[in-house]
């Protein structure tokens, strides 16, 4: 065995290592040398010397179309072996081109994005499919933005009010066809409230001034007024109406509001219903809840609101009413009721007023006058579209609303503590 080691590397090894030296040149000049065909995909394309006014649908700002073509080369098989689409880049001269056209891609439209690769000696030939650029007119408008209901969950102890303001609009400047209908559609913008962490809204809470520090705005960040859209830029557009910096979110403590007093109950009588359905006919029967107190019957159990602000709850707690819809049994087994508020924009005057004596925040006076005041109103009436009776263990109060033979009957789905 020793012998045959010795045979095999000692004995002749200059002219062995020679020609071990001379075979790793030929590998590697007939590897160099090989051609190959390789397939391409997600190049890079950008269109230099647009015509004034023209533009290419999905043009980014650099001139670099958002979408990206695939091209065939045959050359150095050492070389296309390690080519990637972001190796190279298509350049494109639209000087002189009008409408529409095929272009045609050859090694001349090829820049080095690597400085190791060489396209000289890299590639021979490119092929690809057709590849059609349409020019399109230059325009700018002003899109729609609505800011949708926001997605995820509010903080733990705070419950998600409203989004004030909801509209904006982005200035857009792109091709003619595209833009148009962006403009007929308009775009969304939606935020999630799982972004927003409790610290934040517990630090917010504390710099608040007002003895009513149950609610509060969280201001949008730069960095979410901004909009994608894929078809015309890779790079998300910044909304950029003057507006958008009063862009906010607002949250109110989920803390159970004791709405002081009792709430007076009554019974609407339909026109079409009444000459079997009227107050000669069914009177409201009352009961463990519903009393009757100097000829006015109230619902007595006590009741609780959240979602609402302790003002708004000072300020309605004398103007609301629960309305009970009579209806025959034909038509319903269980009676509607909802909650109604008397003198509705009185009392929003009355609120507006009340917020902007108590000083309100610095962010609040920072707005225009006029928006000020329709971003108070805005919140008023979001209190009033939202507002729900809720008992002391935080359930929706649930009546059970029946006609019987000659009165009308009310019952609580819910649990309800008399105890006062």
């Amino acid at each position: 065995m020793r012998s045959l080691l010795r045979r095999m590397f000692i004995e002749n090894w200059q002219r062995k290592l020679v020609s071990l030296i001379l075979a790793m040149i030929i590998w590697m000049v007939v590897h160099h040398s090989m051609t190959v065909t390789k397939t391409v995909t997600n190049i890079p394309v950008k269109i230099l010397n647009l015509p004034r006014g023209k533009t290419v649908e999905g043009l980014g700002p650099y001139g670099t179309l958002t979408k990206k073509i695939a091209l065939t080369f045959t050359g150095n098989k050492g070389i296309l072996e390690e080519l990637t689409g972001s190796d190279i880049q298509v350049v494109i001269d639209a000087q002189g081109k009008t409408d529409e056209w095929i272009a045609s891609i050859g090694k001349k439209n090829l820049v080095s994005l690597n400085p190791d690769f060489d396209l000289l000696r890299g590639i021979s030939k490119v092929s690809h499919h057709d590849f059609i650029i349409k020019l399109s007119k230059l325009v700018t408008e002003k899109i729609p933005v609505v800011v949708t209901q926001p997605i995820g969950e509010a903080p733990k102890g705070y419950q998600f009010l409203d989004i004030w303001p909801y509209q904006f609009h982005l200035t857009l400047t792109g091709p003619e066809e595209a833009v148009k209908k962006l403009k007929a559609k308009g775009l969304k913008l939606t935020f999630n409230l799982s972004d927003i962490s409790r610290a934040e809204l517990d630090a917010l809470m504390q710099q608040q001034k007002s003895k009513y520090t149950d609610e509060i705005s969280f201001f949008v960040p730069e960095r979410w007024k901004r909009i994608r859209i894929p078809f015309l830029s890779d790079t998300p557009y910044e909304i950029d109406d003057s507006t958008i910096k009063a862009l906010r979110i607002d949250f109110a403590r989920k803390n159970l509001l004791p709405i002081e007093g009792d709430i007076p109950i009554e019974v609407y009588f339909p026109p079409k219903y009444s000459e079997t359905l009227n107050p000669n006919t069914y009177s409201l029967a009352t009961n463990k809840f519903i009393q009757k107190k100097n000829g006015i019957k109230m619902l007595t159990a006590p009741l609780f609101a959240h979602g609402v602000s302790k003002l708004f709850l000072d300020i309605m707690k004398d103007h609301m009413q629960i309305a009970i819809i009579a209806a025959p049994k034909s038509e319903r087994q269980n009676l509607l009721w909802h909650i109604q508020f008397l003198s509705p924009h009185d009392l929003e005057d009355l609120y507006v007023a009340k917020v902007l004596s108590q000083g309100g925040s610095k962010e609040l006076y920072d707005l225009q006058p006029h928006l000020r005041e329709e971003y108070l109103r805005n919140r008023f009436r979001s209190y009033m579209n939202r507002f729900r009776l809720y008992t002391m263990d935080d359930q929706k109060l649930s009546l059970d609303i029946e006609l019987m033979a000659d009165a009308i009957s009310v019952t609580s789905k819910t649990p309800l503590n008399l105890s006062k």
